[in-house]
């Protein structure tokens, strides 16, 4: 069995402050730490569900080199391997090799999710809403259709209880979920202790990957339609002279194709 581990920071345990996922700020490393013993204990789940090989994919922009490179490599797990790849959604070689499951760790939730424990989708600067094909999504709905493209069903969702509650609705109840905080608000929560987070995130990848039929591979649909809403309207004219992006307002673009994948490659991986 072949299981892709994709992991964000900001849904760890212990995790409520930007300076604790930001490269370089004091609370930083800390926050390393707690990230990857999450990532460990999915793998040491996989790994007791029957897995033979873990790939862990770092999905958290960082900033300066630390951007997909936030885990810390001498404490991870030996017997995973990791990706540190260089633009988000750029990395499809072992999903495209054949993948059994997808496990989320850390994930956290889509912009403006009240309870949502520092939520944002893809970047809380310059984007406020995602949708794909007029169904509002989160982060969790990209790595989930980045899975999918390629037949591979997303098992597991671990985070605050706000990304749990956004998987289970996106992906329906037959995902394995683990909430491991209670969010207050963007920049406050009630959280378990990290020991015990990583016990339940263990024993969530281990039932999780008992059935591999439990959650379909996830497709926005086709054709496709993405919709990006911004916070202003500067970001709408970086696209406004590329014939594949239609210019729905000052905010707003949409991009077009006859499946996701195609969609999101238009414009995604030239505008970052």
């Amino acid at each position: 069995m072949r299981v892709h581990v994709i992991s964000d920071m900001e849904g760890v345990a212990g995790i409520v402050k930007w300076e604790q996922v930001s490269g370089g700020e004091s609370l930083y490393e800390e926050g390393r730490r707690l990230y990857t013993g999450e990532i460990n204990a999915a793998v040491r789940g996989a790994k007791a569900a029957g897995a033979t090989e873990v790939v862990v994919m770092d999905c958290h922009g960082a900033g300066k080199g630390w951007t997909f490179n936030s885990l810390l490599p001498e404490e991870l797990d030996p017997d995973c391997e990791w990706v540190v790849q260089n633009e988000w959604t750029e990395y499809t070689e072992f999903l495209e090799q054949g993948c059994d499951a997808a496990l989320f760790v850390g994930m956290h939730a889509m912009a403006g999710t009240p309870d949502g424990v520092l939520n944002h989708t893809v970047s809380g600067r310059a984007w406020a809403n995602l949708s794909f094909n007029g169904t509002r999504v989160g982060e969790t709905g990209i790595n989930a259709a980045l899975c999918g493209t390629w037949g591979c069903p997303v098992l597991l969702v671990t985070g605050d209880e706000a990304v749990c509650r956004e998987g289970r609705e996106l992906l329906g109840d037959g995902v394995t979920t683990v909430a491991v905080k209670r969010g207050l608000g963007r920049f406050s929560a009630r959280t378990i202790h990290p020991a015990k987070a990583r016990e339940r995130i263990e024993e969530g990848a281990r039932r999780a990957l008992r059935n591999l039929s439990a959650v379909a591979p996830y497709d926005p649909g086709r054709p496709c339609e993405i919709v990006v809403e911004f916070v202003g309207s500067d970001e709408v004219e970086k696209y406004r002279h590329r014939p594949e992006i239609e210019v729905l307002d000052a905010r707003r673009i949409a991009s077009r194709a006859d499946d996701w994948w195609t969609a999101w490659r238009q414009f995604f991986f030239t505008h970052f």
